[in-house]
C-alpha cells in the first residue's frame, strides 16, 4: 500500500494510507518497524507509532512500500514522577505536573507515565511536548471552585487595548479556567496513547447548564496560540466544549480522539473560533453535541477583530455520533472561508454537513468557498443542512429570527455564498435528504451537488431537519431549496423517499442534469 508521512514529533510520527476509501481501508494491513512488527490487522487510512527515541532514523513498511523518517531532536525529558506525581488517582497531583513543565527547557518534553493523576487546571508554555504515555490518565478535579475565575474581557492598563480571557459561545464572558489551557505560546505538542479527561460525569459541570452565569472550562484551551500539535490523545468528558482553540494559527491534529455521552451538554468535539490552517486528519469523534464545529465569534467579535476562521481542511475523520458532524456557525461573524472536507465517514449524527446562521451576525459573517467531497453517511437523520435561521441565543425564539418577511439588509446581514458537494453516498436518511433556508432578503448563493446518492430508511423516524421555528416536522422528504439564488444538480440519485425527489421555492437557477 502506497502511504505517506503526515507529522514526525521527537518520539512519535503519524502516517497515511493514498487511497480515496473514507476513512477505513478497503483491506486490513500489517505495520512493521525497522522490520519488527508493530501493527496487525490494521484498518483506517491514518495509523502512527509512539514510543520511539529522538534523533533516530526509522523505517516503516506497509506490504511492500518502505519509508524512512528522522525523530526530531529534545533538549531534555522530565518524568512528573520525578517532582512528586503520585498517579494513584487521589492524590492531587497539580503541582507536581505543573512544576515539571515549568521546569521544561525549551525543546523538552514532559513524561506522564502510566497511572490516573488527579490534578487541577493545568497551563503549558511553548517550545514543550506533553507526552501522555499509554495507560497515563489526566483527570480533572471535579470541584467547580478549583478552577479558577477568569473574566471575559480586560482592558491594558497601558496601551488600552482589550484583551479577551474569558469567553463563551462567541462572545467574552467570565469563564471558569480550561482544565489543560495555554495563552499567547507557541510551538507547543500533546503526544501518546494517553488521556486527558475531564470528569465531567462525576462532577457538576452538567447541571443546570441555563441557568449559570458563568463559562464552563474546555478540556483544552489555546488562547491566541500558534503551531500547536495533538497526536494520538484521547480526549474525554470536557466540562463543555472538549478542544478549543482562539484566534490562533497552525493548528493540527493527527489520529486523535475525542469522547463524551450521547446527551451530555456542549461537549463539542473541537470548535476552533476566528483560526487560520487548522488540520483535522485521522480524527475520531463521539460526542453529545457537533463534532468539529467552526466558528468565528459573534456580532462584537465580528465586526470588532474581523478575523474569519480560514484554511481548514478535515480528512480521513469519523463521526460517529454527533448533532452534527461537520458544523460551520452558529458562532461566524467574522466569517468562514477556504474549507475542504473529504474522506470522511458519518453515522448516527443527526445531521451531517451543518451550516447555521441568523439575522443578526453582521456584514462579515460571510462562508464562502467551501466544498465537501468523498463522504459516506449512514443512519444520519439529514445528510446536509444550510440554515439562515438557526433559533440560538437567548432572543432565538423571536420575530427577527424567525420571520420570513424580507428584512433591510444591513450591518447585521450574514451571507452564505458558494457550497460544493460532491462524490457523496448518503444511505438511511430519515427526516430529509437535504435541507436548504436561505434569507428572504438574501439567499444562498450557490449549491451544487453532483455524484450524490440519498437512500431514504423506509421505516424512517420524523423529526425537524432544521433547528428554526415555524416549520413542519418531516419524513422521508427529498432534497427541499427555498430562498437560494442557484442550484445546480448534477447525477444526483434519491431513493425511497416521499414526495419529489427535489423542490424548490423562491429558487433563481436550477440546472437538473
Amino acid at each position: 500500500m502506497k502511504f505517506h508521512c503526515l507529522y514526525v514529533s521527537s518520539v512519535s510520527a503519524c502516517f497515511e494510507l493514498e487511497n480515496t476509501s473514507p476513512y477505513y481501508a478497503e483491506d486490513a494491513y500489517d505495520v512493521t518497524c525497522n522490520g519488527a512488527p508493530v501493527l496487525t490487522g490494521a484498518r483506517t487510512n491514518v495509523f502512527s507509532l509512539f514510543e520511539l527515541e529522538p534523533e533516530t532514523e526509522y523505517f516503516v513498511s506497509v506490504g511492500e512500500d518502505t519509508l524512512s523518517f528522522t525523530t526530531k531532536p529534545e533538549t531534555g525529558c522530565f518524568n512528573v514522577r520525578d517532582f512528586g506525581a503520585r498517579g494513584d488517582g487521589v492524590t492531587d497531583d497539580t503541582a507536581a505536573i505543573q512544576g515539571a513543565v515549568n521546569t521544561c527547557p525549551p525543546g523538552g518534553r514532559v513524561l506522564v507515565p502510566a497511572g490516573t493523576y488527579l490534578v487541577r487546571p493545568i497551563l503549558l508554555k511553548s517550545h514543550m511536548t506533553l507526552d501522555l504515555r499509554q495507560g497515563a490518565t489526566l483527570l480533572g478535579d471535579t470541584c467547580e471552585e478549583h478552577y479558577p475565575l477568569l473574566p471575559g474581557e480586560l482592558t491594558d492598563a497601558r496601551t488600552g487595548q482589550a484583551h479577551q480571557i474569558g469567553t463563551w459561545e462567541g462572545n467574552p464572558f467570565p469563564t471558569r479556567q480550561s482544565f489543560v489551557s495555554a495563552y499567547h505560546a507557541h510551538d507547543i505538542t500533546i503526544l501518546g496513547r494517553g488521556v486527558i479527561d475531564g470528569n465531567a460525569p462525576n462532577s457538576t459541570w452538567w447541571q443546570d447548564v441555563k441557568k449559570r452565569t458563568i463559562g464552563r472550562p474546555r478540556l483544552v484551551f489555546l488562547n491566541h496560540c500558534q503551531d500547536v500539535t495533538f497526536h494520538g490523545i484521547l480526549g474525554k468528558n470536557s466540562a463543555s466544549w472538549n478542544f478549543h482553540p482562539f484566534f490562533s494559527q497552525h493548528i493540527h491534529f493527527y489520529d486523535t480522539a475525542v469522547e463524551a455521552p450521547k446527551d451530555s451538554p456542549n461537549t463539542d468535539g473541537t470548535d476552533p473560533e476566528s483560526c487560520d490552517d487548522v488540520r483535522y486528519i485521522g480524527m475520531r469523534f463521539s460526542v453529545g453535541d457537533d463534532a468539529i464545529a467552526i466558528k468565528a465569534g459573534k456580532m462584537y467579535m465580528g465586526m470588532k477583530y474581523k478575523t474569519p476562521a480560514t484554511n481548514h481542511l478535515v480528512r480521513n475523520c469519523l463521526m460517529e455520533y454527533a448533532h452534527g458532524a461537520m458544523t460551520l456557525g452558529s458562532e461566524m461573524s467574522g466569517g468562514i472561508r477556504d474549507l475542504k472536507v473529504s474522506q470522511c465517514y458519518f453515522k448516527h449524527t443527526d445531521r451531517g454537513l451543518r451550516i447555521k446562521t441568523r439575522r443578526g451576525r453582521g456584514k462579515y459573517a460571510v462562508i464562502d468557498g467551501v466544498e465537501f467531497s468523498n463522504i459516506f453517511m449512514e443512519n444520519v437523520m439529514t445528510p446536509v443542512v444550510m440554515n439562515m435561521y438557526y433559533f440560538c441565543d437567548p432572543d432565538g425564539h423571536e420575530e427577527i429570527v424567525w420571520s420570513k418577511e424580507p428584512h433591510p439588509v444591513d450591518d447585521t446581514t450574514p451571507y452564505l455564498g458558494s457550497f460544493t458537494f460532491r462524490d457523496m453516498q448518503c444511505l438511511d436518511c430519515e427526516w430529509a435528504a437535504g435541507w436548504f433556508y436561505g434569507l428572504t432578503e438574501r439567499p444562498i448563493g450557490s449549491v451544487t451537488i453532483e455524484n450524490v446518492t440519498f437512500t431514504v430508511k423506509q421505516d424512517a423516524s420524523t423529526g425537524m431537519p432544521a433547528m428554526m421555528d415555524h416549520i413542519q416536522p418531516s419524513c422521508k422528504r427529498g432534497l427541499y431549496f427555498n430562498c437560494v439564488e442557484r442550484v445546480h444538480l448534477k447525477n444526483v440519485t434519491v431513493t425511497g423517499q416521499e414526495g419529489p425527489r427535489a423542490s424548490y421555492e423562491n429558487v433563481g437557477e436550477v440546472i437538473d442534469e
